[in-house]
């Protein structure tokens, strides 16, 4: 049995029984940007025993107002690597496998073959976001989705709701209109915020991995995303009351 001593005040919350059920389950993290990221780390400090982590992305100045794996002093350097220390350095007992893959379509299959039991979709680009939210439906896998954390400022109005329930939030309009194409209207756990976003925080991007735009982003929105997300994922993995 792995050493759990060091997650005693998590004990304290929910008791010994639900922490070791933690350590048996596995999650999956896609995309490790500023909603993924932290989402990672607070799955890892659950004590959840295994991990897959996936994002094909490495280090931009740009990335350092918001993601955890941003600083000065890596710039360049694999998201999913520099996550990937991080969370053995918070438990060297996780059991971590690490995707160094942008998302495509064609990949969303077979990291699905062997199905987590919960996933954490942090995809910012609209046709992998849509490709992996429509599979791990079909397949009836557990996950939250993320929606839009930038051009927005108010982390107290943030919701967990069906994607049906949704509005003020062009990414998630994007999310529910794709998936509408495949009979999909309700059923998957989401976190958006309703806050209108900040007028021309909008940019037009090269398009490169399948993300054509971006909004601006305050440091901590996409952190408050990922802890709303982790915590969706940890209380259905032991059984606790949620949002929905």
């Amino acid at each position: 049995m792995n050493d759990i001593s060091w997650l005693s005040r998590t004990s304290l919350l929910i008791g010994e029984n639900k922490v070791k059920q933690l350590t048996r389950q596995h999650v999956m993290v896609v995309g490790l940007g500023g909603v993924g990221s932290f989402a990672a780390e607070f799955i890892a400090r659950s004590g959840v025993g295994r991990m897959t982590i996936i994002d094909g992305d490495v280090v931009d100045p740009t990335n350092r107002n918001r993601q955890l794996p941003a600083l000065a002093t890596n710039h360049g350097q694999s998201k999913a690597l520099i996550m990937a220390e991080r969370l053995k350095a918070i438990n060297p007992e996780l059991e971590l496998h690490v995707v160094q893959q942008f998302i495509n379509p064609e990949m969303v299959q077979e990291l699905l073959a062997a199905p987590p039991d919960y996933i954490i979709d942090a995809i910012d680009s609209i046709t992998p976001k849509i490709t992996f939210l429509r599979l791990a439906y079909e397949a009836g896998l557990p996950i939250v989705s993320s929606m839009g954390a930038g051009g927005k400022m108010d982390p107290t109005q943030l919701q967990i709701v069906d994607i049906a329930k949704t509005h003020h939030c062009p990414f998630a309009q994007q999310v529910r209109k794709n998936l509408k194409a495949h009979q999909i209207y309700r059923g998957i756990k989401v976190v958006f915020s309703p806050e209108k976003n900040v007028e021309g925080s909008l940019i037009l991007t090269d398009g490169s991995n399948y993300k054509k735009s971006a909004y601006g982003t305050m440091s901590y929105m996409p952190a408050v995303f990922g802890a709303a997300a982790a915590s969706v994922a940890i209380r259905d993995l032991i059984d606790l009351p949620n949002a929905l």
